[in-house]
């Protein structure tokens, strides 16, 4: 099993509460930071970009909880659909679990909200204050008009985006286009005003505050990861037995001869690090897997002409000059799970029934006994039509569907209708739930007992549009 290197040692007088020190990410480039700031333009470009686009003139995503409608591009989901967001979280969970024993915390490093929201911060951080030596003298340096200047210049861009984030955020839930002017007139409703404040307040304390203190105090995932690593997880890790001893050297010395490692110990790998730990002490729990160091100490080792990869995504067992194997039964398993459970979500969305029909007896009676001498059972059916048009549905009995079977041979004729005459015809508005109640039929002597009944309720103007749903037919013994 892995073993997660200490945070680091208490302070030497004892002291558990002293304030954290700030931290200032150096800025690197590499193709892994590349990677991620790939992933932080696509992230953010979708959430600042989505509730401006239209779908069949309506916004194209939209949750509107008064209506109790959601809308996802082309489709509509109601509170009865809730279970495909339980499905969805659990499709979630497994994703973690396969993407975790597959290569450590890639979530964290290129997706999380709090990766992708701090990492813009530190982007309008570094454009008014400038790099990490910078800042760090700006902070040491009493107050000033220019420190003033730079100082206000980043709150204002940290609160302004922070409110948009903010507003954008209501924006899925309120129109967008219809919420912007109410903003600007001041005319929001109480709730979209707490909701849009709370969330900008929420940004702009995360991503520009605590920033690494969420990753390491308030994350869970952080405190279990280490139940998911195994010794051929990929994480991002230091070569001790070809880094160590480490020092600094001259230009062109044999290293190799003074007894040094390739690590020439300046420190580039913790400056770039936005948690600030050492990669170099081992696998920490509040490595986000940003690959920050990866892409620093290649550069380094490119100016001193030394092979790449010292620090790197490996696994224990190939630290250990052992195989190591990526594709083990567990991530093939995980792997397995997450392609059935998509594709069997993707299909049940595609093929869902936009319909549906619950049937309910009358619990007041089994059966009555009409004056005629037939039988007849009560029920209420609730339909309800789950598209965004009013829709005609016909209600029959599935006999009657088919056209009427020819009995076999020796079966006793049930000969159960509906009551008034079939089929039943209704209109059913968009969102709409119905409450029809239907009267069933069967003639004196045919119905002993209890039987099996099955209603079809079926779009007029589109017969592959059905739902079937069983009940039971009750009448005396014999």
């Amino acid at each position: 099993m892995t073993r997660l290197a200490p945070v680091a040692a208490v302070a030497a007088d004892g002291d558990l509460y002293r304030a954290a020190p700030k931290i200032y990410p150096r800025e690197q480039d590499g193709r892994f930071q590349r990677l991620r700031h790939t992933a932080v333009v696509v992230l953010l470009g979708l959430y600042y970009v989505m509730p401006w686009l239209t779908w069949n003139g309506r916004q194209a995503v939209l949750f509107d909880l008064p209506a109790r409608r959601f809308y996802i591009l082309g489709l509509t989901f109601w509170p009865q659909d809730f279970f495909y967001l339980t499905w969805l979280l659990i499709l979630a969970g497994l994703s973690l679990f396969f993407f975790t024993a597959l290569a450590g915390r890639l979530w964290c490093g290129y997706a999380c909200p709090q990766t992708v929201w701090t990492e813009v911060f530190l982007w309008m951080e570094r454009w008014t204050e400038g790099d990490r030596n910078k800042r760090m003298k700006l902070d040491a340096a009493p107050w000033s008009a220019e420190k003033l200047a730079r100082k206000g210049g980043k709150q204002a861009l940290w609160i302004t985006f922070a409110l948009w984030t903010g507003f954008t955020f209501v924006g899925f839930f309120t129109p967008i286009r219809e919420l912007g002017p109410r903003v600007l007139t001041f005319t929001i409703g109480p709730w979209e005003t707490f909701w849009t404040l709370f969330y900008s307040v929420a940004t702009y304390g995360n991503a520009g505050y605590l920033r690494e203190q969420v990753c390491k105090y308030m994350c869970p995932y952080a405190r279990f990861q280490g139940a998911m690593f195994d010794p051929n997880t990929l994480v991002i890790a230091y070569d001790p037995a070809r880094g160590e001893p480490r020092g600094s050297r001259r230009r062109g010395t044999d290293y190799k001869a003074a007894g040094l490692g390739d690590c020439i110990d300046c420190t580039l790998c913790v400056q770039v690090c936005p948690t600030g730990i050492d990669i170099r002490d081992g696998l920490q729990y509040e490595c986000i897997a940003c690959g920050a160091c990866i892409d620093a100490c290649d550069a380094v080792m490119d100016k001193v002409a030394y092979p790449r990869g010292l620090v790197r995504y490996a696994t224990e067992e190939s630290l250990a000059g052992h195989a190591s194997h990526i594709l083990r039964p567990r991530v093939i398993v995980y792997g397995l799970l997450l392609a059935a459970g998509f594709g069997a979500f993707g299909w049940s969305v595609t093929h869902r029934v936009p319909l549906i029909v619950d049937v309910v007896r009358d619990r007041n009676a089994l059966y009555r006994v009409a004056s005629d001498g037939a039988i007849e059972n009560a029920y209420t059916l609730k339909i309800m039509n789950k598209v965004d048009v009013a829709r005609s549905f016909v209600i029959m009995l599935e006999e009657e569907r088919e056209g009427g079977e020819e009995e076999e041979e020796g079966e006793d004729d049930t000969s159960v209708t509906i009551a008034g005459g079939s089929p039943l015809e209704v209109t059913v508005q968009p969102g709409e739930v119905l409450a029809v109640p239907v009267t069933l039929r069967a003639a004196a002597g045919h119905i002993h007992g209890r039987g099996d009944v099955e209603f079809i309720v079926e779009a007029k103007d589109e017969p592959g549009v059905h739902y079937e749903a069983e009940s039971r037919f009750f009448g005396p013994a014999r």
